[in-house]
């Protein structure tokens, strides 16, 4: 969802802070549980999915969109108040948004791609 505010396809009528506010606690805390039950999956068979091209792939994108989160907190978010309300956000802002839309395709993706590999 904050992903498609800062694209400007979605909730348009509410400023960029109030969508960060109302979606990024629900996003981290999804985010630990995702990482403990993934933990607890490799560990059942950690050298199967080492060897797996697509859990390598699901992990390269899931460090670049820490990355790319990272860069937003770091630097884009700082100019917030300056585009928080306005209807269009600024380039930065689109395109943490597109990456992150993009790598998180790409981690769902693969993770489903785990399955039908050997």
């Amino acid at each position: 969802m904050f992903d498609l505010r800062l694209l400007d396809l979605g909730s348009r009528d509410r400023s960029v802070t109030d969508v960060y506010n109302d979606v990024m606690p629900w996003t981290r805390s999804s985010f630990v549980c995702a990482v403990i039950a993934g933990a607890l999956l490799f560990s059942s068979s950690a050298t199967k999915y080492y060897a797996n091209v697509p859990f390598r792939l699901k992990m390269l994108a899931l460090l670049l969109a820490g990355l790319n989160t990272a860069y937003f907190e770091l630097w884009t978010r700082r100019s917030i108040a300056s585009w928080n309300i306005a209807p269009r956000t600024p380039r930065a802002a689109k395109l943490a948004g597109g990456i992150s839309l993009v790598l998180w395709i790409v981690v769902v993706a693969c993770g489903r791609w785990i399955g039908f590999t050997k």
